[in-house]
This record gives C-alpha cells, sequence and structure tokens, in this order.
C-alpha cells in the first residue's frame, strides 16, 4: 500500500521538484500540491494522506498555524507533518515541535534524505537530525528557551518508562535505546509507545520537547 504524500510550499520550484521527487517512487503516492498553509489544510482534510512536507513560511496561513489546526483534528490523527526550514533551527522550530511536528527538514537536502523523512514519519517515527538535536540541547541549556514545569503525566510513567523517554530526549533512536539498556527494539518501542499514550504525546517528537521541558535531559 502506497504512502500517500501532500506537498504545501508557496514555491511553484519547490512544490514541483518535491511532486517529482516523490511520484517517481514505487511505494509513494502524490495526495496533492498546496501553496499556501489554508490550501494545505483543505488539502489534508479532503485527502487525509500519510504525510506532508510543510513549508514554515507561506502567505494566508503560515506552516505552524496549518500545522496546529491539522493537529487539533481529531479526524486528521493519522496524518503526520514534516517541516520544511531553510535553516537548522530557526524560530519556529520549537513552536512546531509543540505543535507536532513529526520532523524537519532542511530544503536543500539530499532527495534520498527527504524519502527517508517521509517513510519515518509515515512509521509514526520522527526525524530530528542529530545536528537539529544538538542545537535543540544548546538552546535549552543556554536558556534560550523557557522552561517549563515538569509535564503532569510524569507521575503515570514508570521508572524505565522515564528513563527511555530522557534517551529519547537526546535523540537516540529505538535501535539505540535498545542498546544503551540491554532490551529488544521491540520492548524499547513498546515503553516509547506506553510513555506517549501516557503524556498524551501526538508522536516522538512531542516527547523530545516534554523530555526538555520536565528537566530530564540536561
Amino acid at each position: 500500500m502506497s504512502i500517500r504524500v501532500a506537498v504545501a510550499d508557496d514555491q511553484a520550484l519547490v512544490r514541483v521538484g518535491l511532486s517529482v521527487l516523490i511520484d517517481a517512487e514505487d511505494d509513494l503516492e502524490l495526495a496533492g500540491e498546496a501553496a499556501d498553509g489554508r490550501e494545505a489544510v483543505e488539502l489534508v482534510r479532503r485527502e487525509h494522506p500519510d504525510v506532508v512536507l510543510m513549508d514554515v513560511r507561506m502567505p494566508v496561513m503560515d506552516g505552524i498555524t496549518a500545522l496546529r489546526e491539522i493537529a487539533a483534528d481529531d479526524a486528521l490523527a493519522g496524518t503526520r507533518v514534516v517541516v520544511l526550514t531553510t535553516f537548522e533551527l530557526d524560530e519556529y522550530v520549537f513552536d512546531a515541535l509543540r505543535a507536532g511536528a513529526a520532523g524537519f527538514l532542511i530544503k536543500d537536502s539530499e532527495p534520498a534524505e527527504m524519502l527517508r523523512a517521509v517513510r519515518l514519519a509515515a512509521r509514526g517515527e520522527s526525524l530530528l537530525s542529530p545536528s537539529v538535536t544538538r542545537r535543540v540541547i544548546s538552546a535549552f541549556t543556554a536558556g534560550s528557551v523557557t522552561r517549563r514545569a515538569p509535564h503532569p503525566g510524569l507521575a503515570r510513567l514508570t521508572d524505565r518508562e522515564r528513563e527511555v523517554l530522557a534517551l529519547v530526549g537526546e535523540g537516540l533512536s529505538n535501535d539505540e535505546i535498545a542498546g544503551r539498556l540491554v532490551v529488544s527494539p521491540a520492548t524499547a518501542r513498546t515503553h516509547v509507545s506506553r510513555a506517549m499514550v501516557k503524556l498524551h504525546a501526538r508522536d516522538r517528537a512531542q516527547l523530545v520537547v516534554i523530555a526538555y521541558q520536565s528537566g530530564l535531559v540536561r
């Protein structure tokens, strides 16, 4: 079954490039294109794509506002949004993570990285590259991002789930978490899934935010 992908960008050349990239893959299918955030929300509500590649800066409605509308609609819970940015960390990154972005891609990423991000997002995973994760850590350490009180749902986590949450916050994949804790990848995935449910996190990227804001990553 093909992964249905929508593209939202105000630059026609970018939309065409992404659309051609998607069409060339046997396991991907283009669900449609949008030139602004409002069109993107309407497209997602109409087509219910698995993944949306969403530009941050668009007219009419920006990508973050569109992302919030999609994330707030229970009927669109199956759609994952990958945010496209010009820089690895701009003023929108933390807003996008909190709003439920499944990950970030730099617009000049290699085609293979774009395709990998789409497939990861479709599986419910997130793409937070090591360079982005390092910058997130630096921003929190430097105090440039306000640290909020610990998430109220932390009390519902087991000690192992808290440990796994901290490792997710460090940017570790399920396989890396499994290696660190000496458990199977399936067990690591189970712990991550349970933490997501208990913390009402839409996806792995939101777990990263919760881990930082709760002080589990220093």
